[in-house]
């Protein structure tokens, strides 16, 4: 059993006809095959690289890059090196709405209607019907976490979480946090997260950063063999960089008192 402040969409037993209707549009991409629905440019996570693998592809660099920040300081939350959990994390430079996984999240507001941003961008790939049903969930409170059908998207799902504006540690936890309890809980196993809270919201980019991958850590040594990928979909170079440099802290390839 699991706890925390995530919410399911739940369809009204009404059974007007505008509920129908969203219903049949949001189970139609469920039953649709990767060869009916023809995504020639969509991504599968396993055309991703494994952490593993893009750390050991760009190994010096990626040294050298970290050293060069830490000098021969070892960080104190320093974690261990663990094979499995390296090969279901991915660093990923691209569209999020071109993943075909389980599920994305959106970088969402408290109204679920749509924004600007990656918030945006997936209303506009996904199509009306998913303002449509959003309109059914009575918003999310900050920190929490919803699930919608992916509609026109190759990702099953959308799970919408509303992050803070400013830095706020627990309610950005709380969003990576409910946002894995939601998937896990609807029994999905890949996950795409974009940086939440870090564009307009203000949040500080690396100390985003620190959340995302020690709560996204904590939750898999937790619930092992639960999720098979997560994905941080990272837009902007700073970001790249930041992401590159707490992996090797919080997912380390290498003991890292053996070489700073």
């Amino acid at each position: 059993m699991y706890t925390g402040n995530c919410q399911f969409s739940t369809m009204g037993k009404s059974g007007s006809s505008s509920q129908d209707a969203i219903q049949k549009e949001k189970e139609k991409p469920l039953r649709m095959t990767l060869e009916q629905s023809n995504r020639d440019s969509t991504i599968t996570y396993d055309k991703i690289d494994t952490w593993q693998d893009y750390f050991l592809k760009a190994k010096e660099r990626l040294r050298k890059q970290f050293s060069d920040i830490l000098g021969s300081k070892v960080p104190e939350d320093s974690y261990s090196v663990d094979p499995t959990l390296n090969k279901a994390i991915s660093l990923w430079s691209g569209n999020i709405t071109l993943l075909e996984i389980d599920a994305i999240v959106n970088a969402a507001n408290k109204s679920l209607r749509g924004g600007g941003g990656v918030d945006g961008a997936i209303h506009s790939a996904a199509g009306p019907s998913l303002k449509a049903e959003c309109a059914t969930l009575g918003g999310c409170e900050e920190g929490n976490s919803k699930i919608t059908a992916g509609y026109r998207l190759p990702a099953k799902h959308v799970i919408h979480t509303v992050g803070p504006q400013g830095e706020k540690p627990e309610k950005l936890e709380s969003c990576y946090r409910t946002c894995l309890q939601v998937l896990t809980a609807k029994k999905l196993r890949s996950v795409a997260f974009p940086c939440i809270s870090t564009g307009i919201y203000g949040y500080p980019q690396e100390a985003a950063a620190h959340v995302a991958l020690k709560t996204v850590r904590n939750f898999l040594e937790k619930n092992p063999g639960l999720i098979d990928r997560v994905i941080f979909c990272l837009f902007l170079k700073e970001d790249v960089k930041i992401y590159e440099n707490l992996m090797q802290v919080y997912f380390p390839i290498e003991d890292l008192k053996t070489n700073l």
